[in-house]
């Protein structure tokens, strides 16, 4: 299993215009293709307008798979349209779990 963690920088004041966005038009088409959303955050403490979101997947091929639908769908590109102006940096990284920590999910 591995860990999708994508940080977006968002510009000074546009984080709750951006979640907005994202309630009515973002998440409900990513979680049908993405499928395994494990948390969305806003940060409080540390670096400021910054948005955190984790999505697990079996492996790379998953993801790949996964992400290359996203892409596709053309309700998730007229969304894209509307947050790529509010996103200043996008930072994503992939998790591998430790041995003595395994996560474990349900298959979509």
């Amino acid at each position: 299993m591995i860990v999708e963690e994508r940080i977006y920088t968002l510009h000074v004041g546009k984080v709750p215009e951006y979640l907005s966005l994202y309630e009515a038009e973002g998440l409900e088409v990513q979680k049908g293709i993405l499928g395994r959303m494990i948390g969305y955050f806003q940060v409080e403490c540390g670096p400021q307008n910054q948005i955190v979101h984790l999505w697990a997947y079996r492996d790379f091929q998953e993801r790949a798979e996964r992400r290359k639908e996203l892409a596709s769908s053309p309700v998730w590109q007229e969304y894209v349209k509307k947050i790529r102006p509010l996103v200043l940096h996008q930072e994503n990284k992939i998790l591998t779990p430790a041995a003595f920590a395994p996560m474990s999910f349900e298959a979509p």
